[in-house]
């Protein structure tokens, strides 16, 4: 799959058309082995308008709202469900002319880091197949990795975008909170949870984000701003720019190669003129338990909804009073996962528990906030791996608490409601099958054009981003 700026050119030129692009796409999702869509939407009447997006490609996460086709969130409870209104993403990118082909497969309510807490099954990876894509946003990952697709949409509420970014060596960007819309996304974590892009360069994430972002007046926490310029300065030189490096992302507990690929990514960084300087985020450990806290909490109340009524499965047995009611539809309609964080949930917002986990945990928020601001002080963005170690095997992380460490790096991100961005830096070695491994950059709040700036001058001084999986045949 070409980028954006090589297909609208291709375009332009009558070297191939719209349609034709399209088509081809709809006819490498008909193939794809990886469950990365759940549907796939062949329109015959696509309209193909003129635009900045016109024919390109676009897969939409299955926890973003569509008038076309369904909205399952990955989960039973949702089974077959058709949204009355579009996103207000979806509507900025068909105003651009961007063709959607599908919703993509992702964990249950957004909730997982690896994608096989889908109720349609698990998605694989297309470097290794007996890999994980990783989660939430495993199936759009997957979806762009593979070329099925140009780009596509994800949500991050602790690493969902960034991580299966790096797990299948592309680009996965998280704007600041605030700066693209939530209106249309599903709730599962709402302080938290942020729409962004997959790519497979910097710039055709900046491109599409133009185009999504801006204020919402639908969205309460949408920032009353127009959508940022990100392009313009991308190849600006980073020369004299400051990257903070910290010893608490580089420790033992990552795979050595992800180590050195970040040690070279450094150097990389500091042949390209910008200054390396260290930095201390030491409440880095703490961000994981804070946000599984916080997440959770959230959680508890916005699927409070989901009780056979008002919205979602409803059981089929007959003769129950209410409270039977809603405990067999919400038994029917959750998986395990998604089940385990509403009992945490509702556990920390109990009375007798709310000052000793949800407050105190709002009280350490503030504090990695404050850690971030001080550490951004000294530098322009902080540099470190995305993820531990490369993509794990399906079914390797039967314990929670493992699957929940996958997004140590990624998580307090969130939680200070800046920027981020993970794109990929080298390889490491699985029996003959190389692994990619990402690189994460985060920015301060607002400072998203100069975070994809830097990510930009990675990407074209080396070939990392230009190295894919097999085509499929």
């Amino acid at each position: 799959m070409n980028s954006i700026t090589t297909t609208r050119k291709a375009i332009q030129s009558g070297e191939t058309t719209a349609k034709e692009v399209t088509e081809n796409c709809f006819n490498l999702i008909s193939q794809e082995p990886f469950n990365a869509f759940h549907e796939m939407w062949n329109d015959e009447k696509q309209a193909y308008l003129e635009g900045p997006l016109s024919g390109i490609t676009v897969g939409v996460k299955d926890n973003i709202v569509t008038k076309v086709g369904t909205t399952t969130c990955g989960s039973k409870m949702l089974d077959g469900y058709r949204s009355p209104f579009n996103a207000t993403v979806i509507d900025r990118l068909i105003a651009s002319g961007a063709t959607l082909v599908g919703k993509t497969n992702c964990d249950e309510f957004a909730m997982g880091s690896s994608t096989e807490h889908c109720a349609w099954g698990a998605v694989q990876n297309p470097w290794s197949t007996d890999r994980v894509p990783g989660g939430s946003s495993g199936g759009s990952a997957a979806a762009v990795a593979a070329g099925l697709c140009h780009v596509a949409l994800g949500s991050d509420t602790g690493g969902s975008i960034r991580q299966p970014a790096a797990l299948c060596g592309i680009v996965g960007y998280k704007p600041t909170y605030g700066l693209v819309s939530r209106y249309g996304l599903v709730a599962f974590a709402s302080s938290l949870d942020q729409i962004g892009v997959f790519s497979r360069c910097v710039r055709d994430a900046a491109i599409t984000t133009e185009v999504i972002a801006g204020f919402d007046p639908n969205d309460a926490t949408s920032v009353e701003e127009e959508a940022p310029c990100l392009v313009e300065s991308l190849d600006d030189s980073i020369a004299g720019i400051k990257i903070g490096v910290t010893r608490d992302f580089l420790t033992d507990r990552n795979d050595p190669e992800v180590n050195q690929a970040i040690e070279d990514a450094i150097k990389v960084y500091e042949q390209l003129g910008a200054t390396i300087v260290d930095v201390s985020l030491p409440l880095t450990d703490v961000g994981v338990s804070t946000y599984y806290v916080i997440a959770p909490a959230e959680a508890s109340s916005n699927l409070a909804r989901y009780d056979g009524i008002r919205y979602g499965h409803r059981t089929d047995k007959v003769g129950l009073d209410l409270f039977d009611l809603y405990s067999h539809s919400r038994a029917e309609g959750f998986g395990d996962e998604v089940k385990r964080r509403i009992l945490l949930g509702t556990y920390v917002l109990s009375s007798g528990y709310y000052d000793a986990y949800y407050n105190n945990a709002l009280k350490v928020r503030r504090l990695i906030s404050e850690e971030y601001a001080s550490a951004f002080e000294q530098c322009d963005v902080i540099l470190g791996p995305t993820t531990p170690t490369p993509a794990f095997k399906i079914g390797a992380k039967s314990n929670p608490i493992s699957m929940y460490l996958c997004d140590v790096y990624t998580a307090n991100t969130n939680i200070a409601g800046i920027c981020g961005i993970s794109i990929p830096c080298g390889f490491a070695k699985n029996d003959g099958k190389p692994l990619p491994i990402g690189m994460h950059l985060q920015g301060p709040a607002f400072s998203d054009a100069k975070l994809l700036q830097i990510a930009h001058a990675f990407e074209q001084a080396t070939d990392f981003h230009n190295q894919h999986p097999e085509p499929i045949s």
